[in-house]
């Protein structure tokens, strides 16, 4: 069985690519609810950002621009090195990458403004082969939380890699916490997929899923995406709460937001 890899042609050379495709959400009880959106995703190589910030002055990395990248907007939310902050997350749950490389996808921001519900980091070892991943979420409440993953060999297979994890931070005022979550993600190539299946104890209770082809970053391919997606974030956010407002007409279930204080980032192994 090979082992997801790094080495894919044009993933392996960018320091920063695009990924543009589409978003699908799908409530599967107690009532059916469904949406689907357009997003333009960044992967960026953390190690390499120096690189990413020449690709186009359209695009800027930790600078305003028409499309850009802050470190500031994930991790410990202080403008410090994401690269050293997911070597440290993994080295915390047993993992040292060493000289391997962090690689994130994130939404950029676009003419300033951004909002990752999920961002995904795929950590990567110096043979290239694909050893963990940290699942960082965000609710809008403008909290944060990361979820660390080191890759199993039984986690791995053609159809890519298969994770599992207990829920321990508030996201949906309309989804409880006693649910665990069910990553399926493909390794990013020319075409990219992620799926989330939520489960409660009866079983799943919320899909989502990205699906992304793979473009260069280029001045061209930004102006094209400014004019396809311009007001990409503002539809992300807009849509959330419009969602939200949807499933509470409909009668879903509504769960308070704990008061009790997050749960530290944790990884968890197996089912």
């Amino acid at each position: 069985m090979a082992h997801p890899r790094s080495d894919i042609p044009g993933c392996a050379q960018a320091a920063a690519s695009l990924y543009l495709g589409e978003v699908m959400h799908a409530r599967l009880k107690p009532m059916a609810h469904r949406f689907t959106y357009q997003v333009l995703s960044l992967f960026i190589d953390l190690d390499r950002l120096d690189e990413a910030d020449r690709l186009s002055p359209m695009f800027g990395v930790n600078r305003p621009a028409p499309f850009s990248f802050w470190e500031s907007d994930h991790g410990p939310c202080d403008g410090s090195s994401l690269r050293g902050h997911a070597g440290r997350l993994l080295k915390e749950n047993g993992l040292d990458l060493g000289q391997g490389r962090v690689l994130l996808l994130c939404y950029p921001r676009v003419v300033g403004y951004v909002f990752n519900p999920l961002s995904v980091y795929y950590c990567y070892g110096q043979d290239g082969k694909l050893v963990g991943l940290i699942y960082e979420v965000r609710n809008t409440f403008g909290e944060i939380h990361s979820y660390v993953r080191p890759v199993l060999k039984t986690e791995i297979s053609d159809a890519g890699v298969r994770q599992s994890q207990a829920k321990a931070f508030f996201v949906s005022p309309f989804i409880g916490m006693d649910m665990r979550y069910h990553f399926r993600l493909t390794p990013p190539g020319e075409q990219l997929k992620l799926r989330i299946l939520e489960t409660d104890a009866d079983g799943p209770l919320l899909a989502a899923t990205f699906s992304g082809e793979r473009r260069a970053l280029t001045t061209r391919q930004l102006l094209s995406s400014l004019i396809r997606l311009p007001l990409v974030t503002a539809k992300i956010i807009g849509g959330i709460h419009y969602e939200a407002l949807r499933l509470w007409l409909k009668g879903a279930p509504f769960y308070p937001r704990p008061h009790h204080a997050l749960a530290p980032t944790r990884s968890e192994h197996g089912e």
